[in-house]
C-alpha cells in the first residue's frame, strides 16, 4: 500500500513560505525558501505518521510513503 500526501505551498506577505500536508490536519511547517518549507514540513508529517502507528491509528501495512506538490 502506497500513502500519498499533497502539500500545498504558498507564499506569505513577509515573504516566508508556509507548506501544508491537507490530509495531516495541523501539518504546517514555515521556511525561508519553498525547498525549506517542503522538507520542514515533510519531516513534520514523517514524525505525525510515525506516531500514529505507534499508537495503533494507522495501520502498518503501508509499504511507502510519497508527497506530491498539490
Amino acid at each position: 500500500m502506497v500513502m500519498t500526501y499533497s502539500i500545498e505551498i504558498d507564499r506569505e506577505a513577509d515573504g516566508r513560505w508556509i507548506a501544508e500536508v491537507i490530509d495531516l490536519p495541523g501539518v504546517i511547517a514555515y521556511g525561508a525558501t519553498q525547498t525549506e518549507a517542503t522538507a520542514r514540513v515533510q519531516a513534520l508529517a514523517l514524525r505525525v505518521v510515525a506516531d500514529r502507528l505507534e499508537h495503533g491509528e494507522l495501520s502498518p501495512a503501508f509499504a511507502t510513503i510519497t508527497f506530491a506538490a498539490a
